[in-house]
């Protein structure tokens, strides 16, 4: 392993995090053709196969998982080297991985941005996907930190509310419950309803208000996207509950929040980092920016 490269490593550490030779190309900026034969030489120097085709998915062997290991490991060392030494000197360096669950995406880009206009030698990264694969990154420690609306129980993280996450209650302009007051949940639940799929942190925050209260909804459609939730609402297909950050970019009057009882639920966002990894300087500048905007908020821990 001493004639590996650090650009090797790099390669192949990407390969493995992207699951693809094509899209680690693309992060890297690098032709296929490259990072095939730096894939290769990696391969002859290790002595045994790190990748295997399965169908049309590229799985890690054994050897694969164990280096991909060991070379994030080397990594965030480096990383937090380097950030470290430019913490020490007042400045503010290094890259920021940010992953975050589908819903987040209303907002995510737009701190995003203002960070990266605050620290401009800060590099920021942005991975938007379901909650899953947000999950199987942190047991992994792929990412730096993670936007979810709920803090993990089957991992040991620390977990910091940042912003506010009200559930409300959609429906399309011309709703016959539009314009009333107080709508009890008990007429609520004889709606049609539109559901995120089961396992959503917003289904099981509905589905528990209304079982607490001795009622069942049951979902006329199960979508898997809030932008497919929103279009059937504009349908007239039924009504839906989402976090109010979903109308973000939609028109004032496209939508009605209705006026029901016992809504919003109350929930927040959660910047989210493994108990077991030390946050690096880039990360605790990001996140004294989030809490900056709302004001201090107690980190809170999960076991």
């Amino acid at each position: 392993m001493r004639h590996t490269t650090f650009r090797q490593l790099e390669i192949f550490e990407a390969i493995a995090r992207l699951g693809s030779f094509t899209r680690a190309s693309e992060e890297l900026f690098l032709t296929q053709p490259t990072v095939s034969m730096q894939m290769k030489k990696l391969t002859e120097t290790v002595g045994a196969p790190l990748v295997e085709q399965v169908g049309k998915r590229l799985r890690l062997t054994e050897a694969g998982r164990e280096l991909a290991q060991a070379s994030r490991e080397i990594f965030a060392i480096l990383d937090r080297f380097t950030m470290s030494v430019a913490d020490q000197k007042g400045l503010k360096k290094g890259h920021l991985r940010l992953m975050a669950i589908t819903t987040a995406s209303y907002f995510a880009p737009r701190l995003l941005g203002d960070f990266a206009k605050l620290y401009p030698d800060i590099e920021v990264s942005l991975r938007v996907t379901n909650k899953e694969q947000v999950l199987a990154s942190m047991a992994e420690h792929l990412d730096d930190l993670y936007l979810l609306g709920t803090p993990p129980d089957q991992i040991d993280v620390v977990a910091t509310p940042i912003m506010d996450n009200p559930i409300v209650v959609l429906a399309a302009p011309g709703h016959p419950l539009a314009g009333k007051k107080r709508i009890p949940l008990a007429r609520l639940a004889r709606e049609p309803w539109l559901m995120r799929e089961a396992g959503s942190g917003t289904r099981k925050a509905i589905e528990g208000l209304f079982h607490a209260h001795g009622l069942d909804i049951r979902p006329r459609l199960e979508l898997g996207s809030n932008e497919a939730i929103k279009q059937a609402i504009l349908a007239e297909l039924g009504i839906s509950a989402l976090s109010r950050h979903v109308l973000a970019l939609n028109q004032p009057d496209q939508f009605t929040v209705l006026d029901a009882e016992d809504f919003p639920i109350r929930r927040h966002w959660y910047a989210v980092y493994p108990a077991a990894r030390q946050p690096t300087p880039v990360v605790r500048a990001f996140l004294d920016f989030l809490l900056g905007r709302e004001g201090p908020k107690a980190a809170l821990s999960t076991p």
